[in-house]
């Protein structure tokens, strides 16, 4: 595992090198090009004032043509060369974001969504899922808002969904083995977004929510599709009347239907007068998005059929974005003779163009309320489940969990060299760790600084990783369903007037609660240091009591402490059970394996570091 991790983690520094080699030769080829450029321009003007001059203004015209040639075509190249500058440099940018990722190094991952403020969920903020430092932002790929959101309801999910979970994972599978697709959606949707900030990319709402907005907010006006009828009926009969006395055949008949032609138009100016700025800003976003949804058009999905049935609306020949931009586009065209003063009034004097080309807009803005939202959402979710297939294609030794939905199929939880994402490779410890019937409490001793916590978060975040359809860290991962209820970091509110132990009881309170409802799922619960918030003795007393009411419930669950009085519980009680981390002095300093061990703690450290730390503590144990 370690092998391939580094082989990946070289061949991603590798290719980082080569495009800033490339970068350092695409910059000296712009520089020659803007010299070029330079030199064309002014030669050009010389020729040209000096054929004026000396030959006159025709020749000078031919010259001047014929010398502004090469100009242009230096223009064009360089153009292609800036392009190509702004390419690599978001291609390295992704490159790099990737290697960091691989090393936790937090200053140079992108930023994700701001975590909200803190609101009553049964685990987001005990397991660091949120923040700066969190599991969404080491998973987060995603460009748009709509897709950095996606994942994170996956993660934050409190009822499972083994359907749902299933179809992930198969996608995930296929697009861990598809990096330069999931490479070139995050390009194309940088680009369009027109920023090449890596720490800024796509956090907006762009530009694919504000039309959609812009869709679902602007009121409809009535149809023009009755007034259409009227008026090119109008038209049908005006135009051959002002044609026949035009030929001094018949009288000005046709002012009789041109009159009422004119006053229906006329009516009409206020639902037809954002013509041109409704298609414009329509262009103008469906254009940025083309950027992503052409590139799904056009990706020859092969055999990738999970991928591929997720882009189908993007396949529809008759209903596929770039088609629905060419409609937009011939609107814009039509609309654009409002540039024009006269030959719009002549055109509209006796035909209803602006008329015709609103009810098409009409008809466009229903078609797109109906088709940008799916578009969208499969934009989102492919965004989504890239972040997790990037996450299994730069974790090689990373596992699918297998999800049981049976039952009566024991263990319950099986897991084997589990390990914590946000904990670096090469100083993570990995434990097996398995749990057989529900209603069972584990609980688990050990020194301070020994890896308890930490334990309780790598059940808990994995489990998340598990349930949004991602992969894991460990060897193997055999797991029910579980609802999942944590007791970690729990902080008291000044605002609020909760002192921290009152706000550990109504955590512990809300968590008991969820244990007893009748729900699909039972709860797999993790605290830590209950009632810590209190004095020793009633600590014990309220613990020992809230153990013992979780043990027999509709759940498992796993308590972390220091008071080695609780793991006596497990004498009386054969669904408690005792595990432990130890820790050791080599020359004067803490010494952790970060191992699972059976059993109680049979050591302490407090007082060794206290003693270390140069407090007066007496050479015994006992104070």
């Amino acid at each position: 595992m370690n092998d391939s991790r580094t082989q990946r983690e070289q061949a991603l520094q590798r290719q980082v090198q080569r495009l800033a080699q490339r970068l350092n030769e695409l910059h000296e080829i712009s520089n020659r090009l803007s010299r070029l450029r330079l030199a064309l321009f002014l030669g050009a003007t010389a020729v040209s004032f000096f054929t004026l001059f000396k030959a006159g203004p025709w020749p000078w015209v031919g010259v001047s043509i014929l010398t502004s040639i090469p100009f242009l075509v230096a223009v064009a190249r360089h153009r292609r060369i800036q392009r190509a500058i702004t390419q690599h440099h978001l291609w390295r940018q992704i490159k790099q974001a990737h290697l960091a990722r691989m090393a936790l190094d937090w200053e140079h991952i992108p930023a994700t969504l701001p975590a909200p403020p803190r609101l009553e969920h049964p685990f987001a903020y005990d397991l660091d899922l949120l923040g700066e430092r969190s599991l969404l932002r080491l998973l987060d790929t995603a460009v748009s808002h709509g897709g950095s959101d996606r994942l994170q309801q996956w993660l934050l999910q409190t009822q499972p969904d083994p359907a749902a979970i299933r179809q992930r994972q198969a996608v995930v599978r296929e697009l861990a083995a598809m990096p330069r697709f999931r490479d070139k959606l995050v390009l194309n949707a940088t680009l369009a977004a027109g920023d090449d900030d890596e720490t800024a990319v796509g956090r907006d709402k762009w530009p694919g929510q504000r039309v959609l907005d812009w869709l679902t907010q602007q009121d409809m006006p009535h149809s023009l599709r009755p007034i259409l009828i009227v008026l090119s009926s109008l038209t049908l009969i005006t135009i051959p009347l002002l044609l026949l006395n035009l030929a001094n055949v018949l009288p000005p008949w046709w002012l009789l239907t041109w009159v009422p032609f004119v006053l229906l138009s006329g009516a009409q100016t206020r639902q037809v007068g954002p013509l041109f700025k409704d298609a414009s800003f329509l262009a103008d976003g469906l254009r940025k998005l083309q950027a992503v949804f052409g590139f799904l058009e056009t990706y020859p999905y092969a055999q990738n059929n999970g991928v591929q049935a997720i882009c189908q609306p993007f396949l529809d020949e008759r209903k596929r974005p770039s088609q629905q931009l060419r409609r937009v586009t011939r609107i814009i065209t039509a609309a654009g003779i409002q540039y024009n003063p006269i030959l719009w009034l002549l055109l509209n004097a006796l035909l209803p163009w602006d008329i015709y080309f609103a009810w098409r807009m009409q008809q466009l803005k229903r078609d797109l309320q109906n088709l940008l939202p799916r578009w969208l959402d499969i934009w989102y979710e492919l965004e989504a489940l890239s972040s997790l297939a990037t996450f299994a294609y730069l974790n090689p030794g990373a596992i699918f969990a297998d999800i049981v939905t049976e039952a009566t199929a024991v263990p319950l939880f099986q897991a084997t060299a589990l390990g914590h994402p946000l904990i670096a490779a090469d100083h993570r410890v990995s434990n097996d760790f398995q749990i057989d019937q529900t209603g069972s409490v584990t609980i688990i001793t050990g020194s301070n600084m020994a890896g308890k916590s930490s334990f309780l978060r790598t059940l808990g975040i994995n489990l998340c990783l598990a349930y949004a359809g991602g992969p894991v860290i460990a060897d193997t991962l055999r797991t029910h369903l579980f609802r999942l209820y944590t007791s970690i970091q729990v902080n008291d509110s000044v605002t609020d007037g909760f002192s921290f132990f009152y706000a550990e009881v109504r955590r512990l309170q809300s968590m008991l609660a969820a244990l007893q409802q009748e729900a699909d799922y039972p709860l797999f619960f993790l605290i830590d240091e209950i009632f810590r918030g209190t004095n020793n003795r009633e600590r014990l007393i309220g613990s020992r009591a809230y153990v013992q009411a979780l043990v027999g419930g509709n759940g498992v669950g796993v308590i972390a402490t220091h008071d080695l009085e609780l793991v006596r519980l497990a004498d009386s009680s054969p669904q408690v059970r005792n595990f432990h981390f130890r820790d050791d002095v080599e020359n004067g300093r803490m010494v952790f394996d970060y191992m699972l061990h059976t059993g109680p703690c049979p050591t302490t450290n407090a007082l060794k570091i206290m003693r270390m730390a140069g407090l007066p503590v007496p050479d015994g144990d006992a104070p």
